[in-house]
């Protein structure tokens, strides 16, 4: 994966898929979650993750409580001691990590707490959910941290 050649793609359709995101959450497509599906599909079967990582490089799941206490199981921590160590409230009162990259990514891009990792991280990029329209706004910022994001929105754009 080329990482440095994925991000100036995505900052170059920055506006445009903006303006492409905008007009699907204005006139949505019935069948948007079908379409989201079957690209999310094919891009997955081309995309490596594991030679990417961006997500675990650049931004920070939101951990619930049921993340926090599972991960701090993980790690052998106290919910608390987890806390102190690793997250902070950000601006909207969520958990989130304290660090980029995640503390918990390898130098092979592996997680080390993968069995473990917060429900977030289990369903990024979040293509393949129920109700896309409303995850519009969500979609179109994960065209700036993931190459298949970016390739599933190329694929809508085609269709819509």
């Amino acid at each position: 994966m080329n990482v440095p050649a994925f991000k100036e793609k995505a900052e170059k359709q920055k506006k445009e898929n903006k303006l492409f995101y905008d007009k699907l959450g204005r006139n949505t497509p019935k069948n948007l979650d079908d379409v989201f599906h079957e690209a999310h599909d094919e891009a997955f079967k081309e995309t490596d993750c594991l030679s990417c990582a961006n997500c675990c490089k650049t931004t920070s799941p939101i951990f619930y409580q049921k993340d926090i206490e599972r991960v701090a199981r993980r790690l052998k921590l106290k919910p608390g001691n987890f806390i102190e160590k690793y997250l902070h409230l950000d601006e909207e009162k969520d958990y989130v990590l304290n660090t980029a990259p995640c503390p918990f990514l390898d130098a092979e891009n592996y997680c080390m707490v993968y069995e473990d990792r917060p429900t977030a991280c289990r369903e990024y990029p979040h293509t393949n959910r129920k109700k896309m329209y409303q995850l519009l706004k969500l979609s179109y910022r994960n065209t700036l941290v993931c190459p298949a994001v970016l390739k599933i929105t190329e694929k809508l754009k085609s269709v819509f």
